[in-house]
């Protein structure tokens, strides 16, 4: 079997859906903006430099849907993905999910950011195979703000893609796996595959592209 693993913020798209949707939601009156603003932007600076409790994160970035509920939560998101995602689905990013789509590849999307925000994004891809943090769900059925297992951040990403072999009768040794990512945080999974991609990469993974001599491709202007 053939994988295509795509890293999905920054990787098929040119922003940070998880930064982005608080930013959204914000914008709807949904958080104090100069409170939740700063928190953000900390958390994602954090992450760009390796440093992100995810635990924490989550904690912080689905509080206001799940306050919310779940069919304002969905509304939402409705929105969100039409004023912010689908302008920034660009025709080079599908044409690459497309091209391993066509030669018979498994593709799949694995993100640190969380199902509810990466699900729908997933599927205005075309990829249904979504390895994303997952949430644990109130008895309602509706997600809590904690993380389900283990988070796909660092390490995690090589964890989860091992339970996903695991559950279709699969070993390392049975696949032949791409991963294209543009972050440090992938390191891990990059190292652990057949064929990595540095794609739109930091300056720490293009660094490390080039010592080792992974294909580097920019599939859009850094924003």
């Amino acid at each position: 079997m053939k994988l295509a693993l795509f890293d999905l913020d920054h990787t098929l798209l040119p922003i940070d859906s998880d930064h982005t949707w608080g930013v959204f939601t914000t914008e709807l009156g949904w958080n104090d903006p100069a409170v939740f603003n700063q928190r953000n932007d900390e958390f994602y600076a954090h992450y760009q430099a390796g440093t992100l409790d995810i635990h924490d994160y989550v904690r912080f970035a689905t509080q206001a849907a799940r306050e919310r509920g779940a069919a304002e939560a969905a509304r939402a998101h409705d929105r969100y993905m039409d004023e912010v995602i689908r302008p920034r689905i660009t025709p080079e990013a599908l044409a690459l999910v497309r091209s391993h789509q066509h030669a018979g590849d498994t593709v799949m999307i694995v993100t640190a950011t969380n199902e509810f925000v990466t699900r729908p994004i997933a599927k205005a891809f075309g990829v249904d195979e979504l390895i994303a943090v997952e949430l644990v769900r109130d008895a309602q059925g509706w997600f809590t703000n904690e993380i389900s297992g283990v988070p796909t951040l660092r390490e995690g990403k090589v964890q989860r893609l091992q339970q996903w072999l695991i559950r279709e009768g699969l070993d390392w040794a049975d696949v032949d796996t791409t991963f294209y990512s543009d972050s440090r945080n992938d390191l891990p999974l990059l190292e652990r595959v057949n064929h990595p991609v540095a794609t739109n990469p930091d300056d720490t993974l293009r660094a490390v592209a080039l010592e080792k001599g992974w294909p580097i491709l920019e599939l859009f202007p850094k924003q």
